[in-house]
């Protein structure tokens, strides 16, 4: 865990634990002295930096606006562009709203039933897997947890801008912030990376990113991205309120560009949170009214996580 507060980083440890292994016993590879330069796998915590990076893309006029149909940057899938499906946008997918049939929260991990599993073992790709999805609900309508929008969200992003995510990130966000030691390591067998789960950073290069979020956008005097943009990620998307998240304790939550949002009521006066998660315990918390950044790493795959536990009850309670 580190805390950045009031432009210091205040506190910082690590622990011995296991990396993350796919299909090692519990998800568990090889055990490690995690260290400062110990570079983490960020399991849905990458979905935060993807949208990140659209919006970097927008700022950048890569892209046009969140309320462009997707199929405007897909002219590989105009076939799939049927029933409804145009009416999809990039902000839907960046909110979780496309209202595509998804099931990513009901199946186990283990199983192809489970969507975010089955798109990897789909012959036509990713991609094809993700859209040919039937239209369930009216796009912008409903919340249903979809890391496959996230993977078209980087086709998205390497069509408009001429640049996969690895060489986007690098050239717009990580090199501004100073960060050299990442990874994405997630890649389909069609080469495509993997824009929702795929990414590596170290604990230091989380808290960059969550500096720079809670300055609005500015890294060292320099703007990476719009002011606007994080607001939207701050904020939950209108309908995106008191979502349940499975196998985390954070009670009922909010969903914005990708960001989960929470208020924390146990102080006066009340404290905002907004959070890039990741399955296992992966965290870049951002407490705007505290000037505080919180990153947490983990590996409790197969546990409930016990992260907002220890938050309101040791750590915040310590730095209000």
């Amino acid at each position: 865990m580190l805390i950045f507060k009031d432009g210091k980083l205040v506190f910082e440890e690590y622990f011995a634990g296991y990396q993350y292994k796919w299909d090692g016993p519990n998800y568990n590879g090889t055990w490690v002295n995690w260290t400062s330069s110990t570079k983490h796998v960020m399991q849905s915590v990458t979905k935060s930096i993807t949208s990140t990076c659209i919006g970097i893309a927008i700022d950048r006029g890569f892209i046009e606006s969140v309320d462009q149909s997707i199929f405007e940057y897909l002219p590989a899938y105009q076939h799939l562009n049927s029933d409804g499906k145009n009416n999809i946008t990039i902000e839907h997918l960046l909110t979780m709203t496309s209202g595509l049939e998804w099931d990513e929260w009901g199946a186990p991990n283990t199983s192809v039933e489970n969507d975010a599993i089955g798109l990897w073992f789909n012959e036509n790709g990713p991609l094809e897997y993700v859209l040919e999805r039937p239209l369930v609900k009216e796009p912008g309508t409903s919340f249903t947890y979809n890391g496959g929008g996230m993977d078209i969200l980087g086709e998205i992003l390497k069509n408009a801008s001429g640049m996969d995510v690895e060489e986007f990130s690098e050239e717009y966000l990580f090199k501004p912030l100073g960060i050299e030691s990442f990874l994405w390591y997630g890649k389909f067998e069609n080469g495509m990376i993997d824009t929702a789960s795929g990414l590596k950073l170290t604990p230091r290069d989380m808290v960059k990113i969550g500096v720079m979020f809670q300055n609005n956008g500015v890294w060292n005097g320099e703007r990476i991205l719009s002011e606007q943009w994080v607001n939207n990620s701050s904020l939950p998307f209108p309908g995106n309120q008191r979502i349940n998240m499975p196998g985390d304790d954070s009670g009922r939550v909010g969903y914005s560009y990708s960001w989960w949002t929470k208020k924390y009521s146990k102080s006066d006066p009340d404290v905002n949170i907004y959070w890039a998660g990741g399955w296992g315990g992966q965290k870049i918390m951002i407490f705007p009214e505290l000037n505080t950044v919180i990153v947490f790493t983990g590996g409790n795959y197969t546990a409930r996580e016990t992260t907002f536990n220890l938050l309101t009850k040791y750590v915040l309670p310590a730095i209000e």
